[in-house]
């Protein structure tokens, strides 16, 4: 159940309510959970917080392998097949496609958990939510859709529908609140400046975003705003682990919602924990996903530690800049690491419509070309493409400390995305032999 309460608590009694909701999961879990019962051997409950910590991880490898070892759904589950209600599947963009279950309990327990990233928003029952996504096995659109109708807030599904179509849809229902990936916003941004749709006229005042690093990147929540005439509002989670993370008003990067999660940042290469102000993976337990939990799971996510204080008054603990990167799309560029969202941070305070990162091999040195398209369309001349092209250059050389060559393509020659944005192109041939 949603509570206010629990996000001004003080930080202890948040986690003495963390180690006692971890025991309680544990006891139902442990007796009847194939996956886990191998993996932690036998415990001792209840666990101390030194105890929990010298858990083994759960990885997206392990539940990978499991479900290929024991075709199609693999051991992680609590229940007998008939207690689940709901089947997802993860994105995939990462690798193979996971198949995850939830029963009537914890499929309620995900609107619960986004009721914290509405009210953070300032949604309320009063609003029009339009959710342009086209709802496949993706919980992420069943989920924010089910919590807006428990809100009480009117819902209206962008399933099946172009951008067009959508935009439409949004002005006749008159929605005010927009959910969707960054990246799709500022794509229908872009559809309705060529179809002369008014959107900053029209009902929307909150836009919410997830699936992408880019709603806590202030160049692009700018981007975004300065588009709709909304404003702009992160949140993060994920099929395997749940909602976990939404930005408030202060819109400074995420909190962490520890009513229903724990987190832990670690180093990635020594599992280290990290100390404010340094960057590691996020490592997330859930707690009220009995029936398909993830405990101490390593998500890939990189994030900088923050605190517990905040000025809008919550007490969760919050990620400057929300969600940095991920483990596996770090690039070495002669030495200098480059998170994709780095490049597109600055990409965003140029006026381009779209871009891509194409990663080549020179040698045995990586490289990285950035092809982008200049606002304007057809109507840009190439000797502007140009001079944006070598100004955003310029901009990668003095912020990142790297040269990044950067060219222009033809206007509307680049992929536009409805869900999770795919600009990094690995050209790259294989590693030399050594």
């Amino acid at each position: 159940m949603y509570r206010a309460d629990l996000e001004t608590a003080a930080p202890d009694a948040s986690r003495d309510r963390q180690l006692a909701r971890l025991n309680d999961l544990l006891s139902q879990v442990l007796p009847q959970n194939a996956f886990y019962a191998r993996k932690f051997g036998r415990l001792t409950l209840p666990l101390s917080w030194a105890a929990y910590r010298a858990l083994p991880f759960t990885t997206k490898a392990d539940l990978v392998a499991d479900q290929g070892d024991s075709p199609p759904l693999g051991t992680i589950a609590t229940y007998r097949p008939e207690r689940y209600v709901a089947y997802h599947q993860t994105s995939g963009t990462t690798g193979r496609p996971l198949a995850i279950l939830d029963t009537q309990e914890s499929w309620e327990w995900w609107p619960e958990c986004w009721q914290y990233v509405y009210a953070a928003a300032g949604v309320t029952a009063r609003d029009r939510v339009f959710l342009a996504f086209s709802f496949g096995p993706f919980i992420g659109f069943w989920s924010a859709h089910a919590a807006a109708r428990r809100l009480g807030a009117m819902t209206i599904p962008g399933g099946g529908l172009d951008s067009k179509a959508r935009l439409q849809l949004l002005q006749d229902s008159e929605a005010t609140v927009l959910v969707c990936t960054p990246t799709y916003a500022l794509r229908l941004a872009e559809v309705a400046a060529a179809e002369g749709i008014p959107i900053r006229d029209g009902a929307v005042r909150t836009t919410i975003h997830a699936g992408e690093p880019g709603a806590s990147i202030p160049s692009v929540r700018s981007c975004i705003e300065a588009a709709w005439g909304a404003s702009s509002f992160d949140h993060a989670g994920g099929t395997e682990v749940g909602a976990y993370g939404f930005s408030c008003e202060a819109r400074e990067g995420i909190h962490v919602n520890e009513a229903e999660f724990i987190a832990e940042v670690l180093d990635p290469v020594t599992a280290r924990p990290c100390a404010e102000g340094e960057a590691g993976e996020l490592v997330i337990t859930n707690l009220g996903r009995a029936g398909w939990p993830v405990i101490r799971y390593r998500t890939g996510d990189v994030v900088a530690v923050g605190t517990h204080a905040c000025r809008c008054g919550r007490t969760f603990l919050t990620f400057p800049g929300g969600i940095i990167g991920r483990t596996d799309d770090l690039i070495v560029l002669r030495g200098i690491n480059v998170y994709p969202s780095a490049i597109e941070a600055i990409v965003r305070t140029f006026e381009i419509e779209e871009f891509r990162m194409v990663r080549t091999r020179n040698g045995a040195l990586d490289e990285l070309t950035v092809e982008i398209e200049v606002a304007g369309g057809l109507q840009a001349s190439e000797k502007q493409g140009e001079a944006v092209a070598d100004a955003l250059a310029r901009a990668f050389h003095d912020r990142l400390a790297v040269r990044i060559p950067t060219r222009t393509v033809p206007a509307g020659s680049l992929p536009r995305w409805e869900l999770k944005a795919l600009r990094v192109v690995d050209a790259r041939d294989p590693a030399p032999r050594t």
